[in-house]
């Protein structure tokens, strides 16, 4: 339908359709309909084109309805002035129904125009020093034809050390940003009160379920930076990356349920060697498929990438291998951070419990 529309197809149609019908209705014998029939031509157009091109098609069916009833000698009887009347108040209605229309996708145009500003200001790419960790991220749009997403991330220093915040609501559109900025919008607030990351899940679980629909959830991983050491908190999303001298994915050890899905999530460690950095993103990446429908080769793509020094030139070269590996702009956001430390990373004033140690934690 929408190459039909780029050609002006769907006007050819409309005139066609009542063209067709006019010449029906003159040359077939015994042809029972009036000419009142070749109203769905403006309706057709009033539906699926532009005001203006609905007057033209309005206008063409008033000629051939003239034409038909001169050929069929109907003009001046009463029933051909009845139908003719009905035709000429369908298409006004029809015109008057395509102009509406218009007006309600351009205001719907401005509606997304203002979201994905808004998104664009809450997802600003950033490359900051936070508590001893340097915090790299990009968050890439879809094509432009493509909804507002959900994909979100948030870093804040708290007495706990810093926190990283990065998760993908479900779903799309503008209830979708609303949901990213309440996650948000809690995770700041909460983030600086509750000292241990799994309290922390709960009662962002807690915070985001009163707002979300039966359906609706948010996906998030939750990391509080401490020297040599990462905590992870894992609900639902695609595990991160620890990239050194080998790229592991570092698996929580147990699965857990989304945010806003009454979730209960163990908190997990894991040590850092000098020189390693952590890679967090959002199934945008992960599931990014060429045109065979393969999955992108997440582990030696990033270990590639991150061959780059620089944290901001290592996020430009993993999303440029996105796009040659799919061969077209993606259809979902991807979020990316990368994080290293910097130095001594500053202790934070509790510690969370020992328990719950990943599998892949040691060095």
């Amino acid at each position: 339908m929408r190459r039909w529309r780029s050609r002006g197809g769907l006007l050819a149609l409309a005139l066609g359709v009542s063209f067709l019908l006019a010449v029906l209705g003159t040359s077939v014998s015994g042809w029972p309909t009036g000419v009142a029939v070749l109203l769905i031509g403006p309706v057709l157009a009033g539906v699926w084109s532009s005001a203006r091109r609905t007057a033209v098609v309005a206008g063409w069916t008033l000629l051939l309805a003239t034409g038909t009833g001169v050929l069929r000698r109907l003009v001046g009887t009463p029933g051909f002035c009845l139908e003719f009347v009905v035709l000429l108040a369908g298409g006004v209605l029809a015109v008057h129904n395509a102009a509406r229309h218009a007006e309600r996708e351009a205001a719907l145009a401005r509606v997304t125009e203002v979201a994905c500003a808004s998104q664009s200001a809450l997802l600003q790419p950033l490359t900051v020093e936070v508590g001893g960790i340097e915090v790299c991220t990009r968050h890439h749009s879809p094509v432009r034809e493509a909804s507002v997403c959900g994909d979100l991330y948030d870093v804040v220093h708290t007495p706990y050390g810093p926190r990283l915040f990065v998760g993908d609501v479900r779903g799309h559109g503008l209830e979708a940003l609303r949901t990213t900025a309440a996650a948000m919008r809690a995770f700041r607030d909460l983030a600086y009160l509750t000292p241990g990351l799994a309290d922390l899940a709960t009662a962002l679980d807690a915070r985001l379920a009163a707002d979300l629909g039966p359906e609706d959830f948010v996906t998030a991983v939750l990391a509080e930076f401490a020297p040599g050491e990462v905590r992870l908190v894992n609900c639902g999303h695609p595990p991160p990356l620890r990239v050194g001298k080998q790229v592991r994915l570092l698996e929580p050890p147990q699965p857990a349920l989304p945010l806003g899905m009454r979730t209960t999530p163990l908190p997990h460690r894991v040590y850092l060697q000098p020189g390693e950095r952590l890679l967090f993103y959002t199934d945008g990446l992960s599931e990014a498929r060429d045109g065979d429908g393969v999955d992108f080769p997440l582990l030696p793509r990033v270990a590639e990438a991150l061959a780059e020094p620089s944290n901001s030139d290592a996020l430009d070269a993993l999303y440029a291998m996105v796009i040659e590996h799919t061969g077209r702009p993606l259809t979902d956001d991807v979020v990316l951070v990368l994080c290293r430390a910097t130095g001594v990373t500053e202790a934070p004033l509790t510690a969370c419990p020992r328990e719950g140690v990943s599998p892949e934690a040691g060095p």
